[in-house]
């Protein structure tokens, strides 16, 4: 997969570019709603013999337009969406960067330039899609700035469960520690990326080791509490289980949660690696315990229901 960086104005030659059927959005979680938009451009490419591409935008426009966001965190941050759009298959892939004169351009000269200009030949979005200044541009307003020079589909609402799938409904559950129902929304299990790190090691001291892991700043972080998760080591992976949180039994000076993980059956150094966690399902709450021999015997729990849950449940 190529992937192009590119903002306004930009130099590129519509002569050196392959004809494109092209998908197009934000596409922040890649999920299944946004795959539905991504393959149908890839289908239309396959079927009329352009190349596949797709168009996503970064940063959120939010930490342009909005002076008062100056981070936002992500479902997928970028370097896990470019991830997720090689697994589909995508042959080419625009980055293009939001700035503030991007983000005025009008409707019809951001279509001449970011579509036409690239040779787009077929155009694949969402319903709710908009463009240009002020999002004035629609999919019904594109069709006329298109001139005939590509055609267009738009994909309607993608629903589960009478409710649209949306990364703002992803959010929200992830907020409310629902990884399993984020799976189903994003067809695979929701996953953050991190360096492991020294923590305090007193869960060594307790018989439950655990990596804390220094999530990167752009991972949206679930609700606080304990979870089932899968870690992949350089290419392995183990089952274990995580607590995102405070650490409330002893004294937590941080005021942003910490994540460690125990992987079951592993005890290699793994310090300063970047390792991955799936969240598969959230087990209980965070909880402030009376002291260790509470603590150690809820971990014993945990331990059980976690390997217990993976003993039953198809990977």
């Amino acid at each position: 997969m190529k992937t192009i960086y590119i903002e306004h104005p930009h130099n590129l030659k519509k002569a050196d570019i392959k004809e494109t059927a092209l998908a197009i959005g934000y596409f922040d979680g890649i999920h299944k709603g946004h795959q539905e938009v991504i393959l149908t451009a890839k289908n239309a490419a396959d079927e009329k013999g352009f190349q596949s591409g797709v168009m996503t935008f970064h940063p959120h426009p939010s930490v342009v337009l909005n002076k008062k966001i100056q981070h936002v965190q992500y479902i997928t941050p970028l370097e896990d969406k470019l991830e997720q759009l090689e697994k589909l298959g995508i042959d080419c892939v625009y980055v293009v960067k939001f700035t503030e004169s991007f983000s005025n351009l009008e409707p019809e000269e951001f279509v001449q330039q970011f579509l036409i200009d690239l040779n787009v030949k077929h155009v694949v979005a969402g319903f709710d899609f908009s463009y240009g200044k002020r999002g004035s541009g629609n999919m019904d307003s594109m069709v006329e700035h298109a001139r005939g020079l590509f055609t267009i589909t738009t994909v309607e609402k993608i629903e589960k469960d009478g409710e649209k799938v949306s990364s703002t409904r992803i959010r929200k559950e992830l907020q409310n520690g629902n990884v399993g129902e984020v799976q189903r929304l994003l067809g695979r299990p929701y996953h953050v990326k991190g360096k492991v790190i020294t923590g305090y090691q007193r869960g060594r001291t307790i018989g439950f080791p655990t990596a804390n892991i220094a999530v990167k700043d752009e991972y949206l972080v679930p609700q606080i509490g304990v979870y089932a998760v899968r870690v992949t080591i350089q290419d392995k992976q183990y089952y274990g289980m995580a607590s995102i949180g405070y650490n409330p039994t002893f004294e937590n000076e941080h005021k942003k949660p910490s994540v460690e993980v125990n992987i079951f059956d592993f005890n290699g150094n793994i310090y300063d690696e970047e390792i991955k966690l799936e969240l598969y399902e959230y087990m209980r709450e965070e909880k402030k315990f009376s002291g260790i021999e509470e603590l150690k015997e809820a971990l014993r729990q945990d331990e059980e229901n976690i390997r217990s849950y993976f003993s039953t449940t198809i990977i």
